[in-house]
């Protein structure tokens, strides 16, 4: 697509097609072509057709307020964010789960070696773990039901998830709480 100099019709903002002489690989074969071949409009590689689609209109976020500008036709939109999932709150749900499962094991463990003399050691490192875990739990449950409680004011993201911080902090106190008696139990039946 080569024209004189001169001979362009398009108007005073249209650019001219490109042209190049610099060579280039060619699309099918990869080797660089001869110096001197025009480059295509569309550059030595094929153009990208798929273009995404824009976001459907309950994806868009939606302004809450316009608050003009004195003394201009302009305003500033403030929009509405959708609410967030606590990520606190779902990490202290399962920190919580977790510690009641380990729990089980001190049972397991600690009862069935009390009589040979292991399950005290057994089931106090297992009892260890779970009261992290249930520690844990309960921390980062207070410190997401702090943060949802903080969200929602004007200008920031609102947060939700308490019933899951609720429930994290409730499991891991019962895992714990579970744990040690397992511990108690497992130490009263070795020793005695």
């Amino acid at each position: 697509m080569t024209q004189p100099p001169g001979s362009w019709s398009g108007g005073p903002f249209d650019a001219p097609p490109p042209t190049s002489t610099v060579p280039f690989p060619s699309a099918t074969s990869g080797q660089p072509q001869a110096p001197g071949t025009p480059v295509p409009a569309g550059g030595p590689y094929p153009a990208l057709t798929a273009v995404p689609p824009p976001p459907a209109p309950a994806e868009r976020w939606r302004p809450a307020r316009v608050d003009p500008v004195a003394g201009t036709e302009f305003g500033l939109v403030q929009y509405s964010v959708p609410p967030i999932a606590s990520g606190l709150a779902t990490g202290a749900l399962i920190a919580g789960i977790a510690s009641i499962l380990v729990s089980t094991l001190v049972f397991c463990f600690g009862l069935s070696g009390a009589s040979e003399g292991w399950g005290g050691w057994v089931g106090g490192a297992f009892a260890l773990l779970a009261v992290l875990a249930g520690g844990g739990a309960i921390a980062v449950g207070l410190v997401g039901m702090r943060q949802i409680r903080r969200s929602g004011e004007s200008g920031r993201v609102r947060f939700t998830g308490r019933g899951r911080a609720i429930a994290g902090i409730s499991c891991g106190g019962v895992g714990a709480g579970l744990a040690l008696l397992a511990l108690v139990l497992t130490l009263l039946l070795q020793f005695s």
